[in-house]
């Protein structure tokens, strides 16, 4: 049975200030696909999850859901979900991205208190609470709780792990492995052997190209990853 691709990407071409950080970059991601996007600072990952997210202009071919992210993004992200590396500078209270959440995507808000209760979020007190106040970990529980509780299609995480502590670096895990099985997740991260046993394919960049797309066995892991 023929996979069914939920990302394309031909030729894809970014440049910034004349430095080409995306070089011609080909590849597709399929449903079901667990992804470790793996290489150095540099190397175009999170580049790449950007132009997934519409959040840049590129040159060539890039459809998601069979849609141009730069044209139908509105509608493209009512089924993907994202986790940055670096949470957004939002002003908004708690109280405020959640009932924007709720508004614009199919936020399941049962799942979500669920989610940020097993991380250990005390989120009744921080309600009222702007957005930016709250700790880096804290930010990072919230918004990973914003983006499993919206069931999503396509689950990408830039650097997940980097501000949660330990227990709560585990009960992402337990959620990761209970994702569906037809999403697709691409998770950029350097910590490969933390996640190694949620991925079934292994993407290395350099340099803006993709030098290494294998299947992945967790049992044949490298130190080195």
């Amino acid at each position: 049975m023929e996979k069914k691709a939920l990302i394309e990407v031909k030729n894809l071409v970014k440049e910034f200030n004349g430095v080409r950080v995306i070089d011609g970059l080909t590849i597709n991601f399929y449903a079901g696909d667990r992804v470790a996007l793996i290489g150095q600072n540099g190397a175009g990952k999170t580049t790449l999850i950007r132009c997934i997210l519409g959040l840049y202009t590129f040159e060539g071919y890039l459809r998601v859901l069979q849609k141009n992210p730069r044209t139908d993004r509105e509608e493209i992200l009512h089924r993907v979900s994202f986790v940055p590396q670096l949470p957004p500078p939002l002003r908004m209270t708690v109280e405020e991205i959640l009932d924007l959440f709720d508004e614009i995507t199919r936020l399941d808000k049962e799942k979500f208190f669920r989610i940020v209760r097993d991380l250990k979020l005390d989120i009744e007190n921080h309600m009222q609470k702007p957005f930016l106040k709250l700790s880096g970990g804290m930010k990072q529980k919230l918004l990973v709780g914003l983006a499993l509780a919206r069931n999503p299609g396509i689950l990408l995480m830039d650097e997940p792990t980097a501000n949660l502590d330990p227990e709560a670096r585990r009960v992402l895990v337990k959620y990761l492995e209970q994702l569906p099985e037809d999403t697709l997740l691409i998770l950029s991260s350097h910590r490969v052997k933390e996640i190694g046993h949620l991925v079934n394919r292994l993407v290395e960049m350099d340099l803006g190209k993709v030098v290494v797309d294998e299947p992945y066995d967790p049992a044949t892991m490298q130190e080195e990853c």
